[in-house]
């Protein structure tokens, strides 16, 4: 498998292909860019697990916060998710958020898996 620097690698993440570095000990590990994503206010107070209930509760207010006539309404305005790095671990876990370390930076041993 041919080897890339960092640059290339991640921007093959940013097309949707998972990286890893032949030199990680851990077996299975990658890294994927989970993409940007909307979500509607009504769905994050409903079904979104991953957030805090007090994170749901600020948006169940904010759609309160105007006439009651209002609230159906303001519950399909869009909340806009950033696009993130994750890993998958050697454990099987996924790593929200994860961050390169200088090593990863400069290292020329990264392959494109995907």
């Amino acid at each position: 498998m041919t080897k890339v620097k960092f640059g290339v690698a991640i921007e093959a993440a940013k097309e949707g292909k998972l990286i890893a570095r032949e030199g990680w000990n851990g077996k299975g590990m990658f890294v994927f860019q989970r993409p940007a994503d909307e979500l509607s206010k009504e769905f994050i107070i409903q079904s979104v697990r991953s957030l805090p209930p007090h994170v749901k509760d600020y948006y169940d207010m904010s759609c309160r916060a105007s006439s009651p006539s209002e609230y159906e309404q303001n519950l399909k305005d869009t909340v806009r998710f950033s696009a993130y790095l994750c890993m998958k671990a050697a454990d099987g876990s996924i790593v929200n958020g994860w961050l390169a370390s200088q090593t990863d930076i400069l290292a020329e041993d990264w392959e494109i898996l995907t």
